[in-house]
């Protein structure tokens, strides 16, 4: 579930400096700054498998929340929890829960609360122009990942310039698979349950769920 798109190494202090000055990078970070300033933010999404040479094609829909790190994430018929310290992930179909410390830390690991801004390091970005999708004018940026070893080609995320939110972002694999997130609903500064990013323990243990940490 974590794996939307894949971050790699750090940018060498020369690409930084090529990117401060990179239109691409520029709108990636007013899109960045915009989710910063809410509270917390709701989106609801689909997330498509596809390889188009092995005829496979396979669309989940998902939502998730998230407020500063904290996040809680659906999709898979999973439910994965991060309140601050521990990543709780909730299995209905095998009746269990694992439980693991954060992965915060961890530049190579992508989670939700990194989702704005997985874009910062280790890629180089171009601008591949806009069209209009309805009433949206959507601008397309491509990252390249940096790294020659690693297992993406490009990632391609279009985002809405009105309002400086993403609205879809593609990862196309060397392989030729491709990962699409579509963002179908955004919603920001939410009145969410108190227990949004809490994991009830005893609910769980008393509906007979294997609690693994």
């Amino acid at each position: 579930m974590k794996k939307h798109v894949v971050l790699i190494a750090f940018l060498v202090s020369c690409s930084q400096l090529f990117a401060q000055n990179n239109p691409g990078k520029a709108l990636l970070d007013k899109v960045h700054n915009n989710i910063k300033s809410f509270k917390n933010v709701v989106i609801e999404f689909d997330y498509t498998l596809e390889n188009k040479a092995e005829n496979v094609k396979q669309t989940n829909s998902g939502k998730a929340a998230l407020e500063g790190e904290k996040y809680r994430v659906d999709l898979f018929g999973t439910t994965q929890i991060f309140d601050g310290t521990k990543t709780y992930t909730i299995v209905p179909d095998n009746e269990e829960v694992n439980i693991s410390n954060t992965e915060e830390n961890n530049e190579n690991t992508l989670t939700p609360s990194k989702f704005y801004s997985f874009y910062q390091n280790g890629y180089t970005y171009k601008m591949l122009g806009a069209k209009s999708e309805g009433n949206k004018k959507i601008e397309f940026v491509q990252l390249d990942p940096i790294d020659s070893e690693s297992d993406t080609e490009k990632i391609v995320i279009g985002i809405d310039a009105k309002k400086n939110q993403i609205e879809n972002i593609t990862e196309t694999g060397k392989n030729g698979t491709q990962t699409i997130l579509s963002v179908k609903k955004f919603l920001s500064n939410q009145s969410l349950p108190a227990n949004t990013f809490n994991f009830d323990e005893k609910k769980y243990t008393s509906m007979g769920y294997l609690i693994n940490d």
